[in-house]
């Protein structure tokens, strides 16, 4: 039996209760392994008295959300709209949901009607591929490895290589082409001719706009001519595709590029299969690897501390900017101060200048 805590309330029912999941493992009956369950753990945040609310403990693996409802005990039973439950699906978004959902040995359907989509406009362009360890081992020793999200070649002998990228880094345009050269490079062992080199498409995917001078959901980049525009070769392609960008709600998913948009976007704020997005196989099958009671113990710890470090490096950023504009603006005025002082300099003594701009008397005696 897995025992929820005993929850706590304030009188006046400003009563907030927040979920933090926990995992209970259960072997299964039949002896196949180990089985993830849900425990969530309930903490009240409260003011005021507290007041004992009872709570009832079930088997982890009954859990569902209608039975955290029926079997919490609340005094207060409005309460439960503030409960926020867990999410039923792991966040694509991430690189090890990624990775697990487009680039495991079972996800090949899901791989190409995702490629199809993406691609080639949803034409079947591609009808087999193999999907390859993503790891890029560098031929000349020293030279810098590399690793993707998901890596496939096509029947034609093209690679498509993959990266999913929700941080906006400093020198990630630089590491997309230098993943897309050295997948072009690689290819080669000592002695082969350049002619059996193969096309390296590289899709990038990004949870940041990269591009602001355009609202273009999907763009692609080949190496062309400067003035006529025309093409050199199409060994190289580069496909990005910007989230933030996308902003079709549900309802207005239409075509198999919007669904599938749709669903890395979120998949995770969803509880159930949307019927729109369900009756496409390949996009079924996707929920069905992402659902997060299908994940073992390991991947369930790999998945959180992606999340984890995610969140701390997004933080990081955000407190970056902060203090960028912090430092922006005492810089500012720190230079309007010394305008000013510079302007009076012929009008008062250095001691009234710094006293009426804040500068020290040595500040303003460097102006002259």
């Amino acid at each position: 039996m897995c025992l929820l805590p005993e929850l706590v309330s304030n009188e006046n029912h400003a009563q907030i209760l927040e979920f933090d999941l926990g995992r209970c493992l259960t072997a299964s009956p039949t002896g196949e392994g180990v089985r993830n369950r849900r425990l969530i753990k309930a903490t009240a945040l409260y003011a005021g008295s507290r007041a004992a609310v009872q709570v009832a403990s079930f088997p982890c693996d009954s859990l569902t959300a209608k039975s955290v409802y029926a079997q919490l005990k609340l005094k207060d039973k409005s309460s439960l709209d503030a409960i926020s439950m867990p999410s039923v699906f792991i966040n694509p978004k991430t690189d090890f949901a990624f990775k697990k959902i487009f680039g495991s040995k079972q996800s090949k359907d899901i791989l190409i009607s995702f490629l199809n989509a993406i691609l080639y406009n949803e034409q079947d362009a591609i009808q087999d591929l193999v999907i390859l360890d993503p790891y890029q081992a560098p031929r000349i020793k020293g030279i810098k490895d590399s690793y993707l999200d998901v890596k496939a070649t096509l029947l034609d002998g093209k690679t498509v290589i993959i990266e999913m990228q929700v941080l906006n880094v400093l020198g990630f345009e630089k590491r997309v082409l230098y993943n897309a050269a050295k997948a072009f490079s690689i290819q080669l062992g000592v002695g082969e001719d350049y002619t059996l080199l193969n096309p390296v498409i590289a899709l990038t995917i990004t949870d940041f706009e990269m591009f602001s001078g355009n609202n273009k959901v999907i763009s692609r980049y080949r190496l062309k001519e400067k003035d006529d525009l025309s093409d050199y070769s199409d060994d190289i392609e580069l496909v990005f595709v910007e989230l933030p960008k996308f902003t079709k709600e549900l309802d207005d998913l239409e075509l198999l590029v919007d669904k599938w948009l749709y669903f890395l976007k979120a998949a995770n704020k969803l509880e159930t299969v949307p019927a729109n997005l369900g009756e496409i196989p390949a996009i079924n099958h996707a929920f069905l690897v992402a659902k997060q009671s299908k994940l073992s113990r390991k991947e369930l710890e790999v998945l959180e501390k992606r999340e984890m470090f995610l969140h701390d490096n997004r933080n990081a950023i955000l407190k970056a900017r902060q203090q960028g504009l912090q430092e922006g603006r005492l810089e500012g005025e720190k230079l309007k101060a010394l305008e000013i002082a510079r302007s009076l300099l012929d009008l008062l003594d250095e001691e009234t200048i710094a006293q009426k701009t804040g500068l020290t008397v040595a500040e303003v005696r460097q102006l002259k």
